[in-house]
């Protein structure tokens, strides 16, 4: 690749990490991208009706009660975050 291409990549990079959030950037932490995809998991499974009626149908479950506990693990999907240094 030229040089010419290597930043026009780099700089496409930079404006899909800017406008979207969960595309993370360098200095991204890895609990913090599993964070963000998990809770775009779950959201999808609530917003999409028919992906909650599965999942209910497999946990043999109620839809609300599905809803809500997507909703619940929301909250912390990962568990509580690392400890800093």
């Amino acid at each position: 690749l030229s040089s010419f291409e290597k930043m026009s990549h780099n700089s496409q990079l930079e404006h899909l990490q800017s406008r979207y959030v969960g595309t993370g950037h360098a200095d991204t932490l890895k609990y913090e991208w599993q964070t963000t995809q998990h809770r775009d998991t779950y959201s999808t499974c609530v917003g999409h009706g028919s992906l909650a009626a599965y999942i209910a149908v497999a946990d043999n479950e109620s839809i609300g009660r599905v809803r809500f506990n997507l909703l619940e693990k929301m909250v912390r999907p990962c568990g509580p975050p690392p400890q800093q240094d």
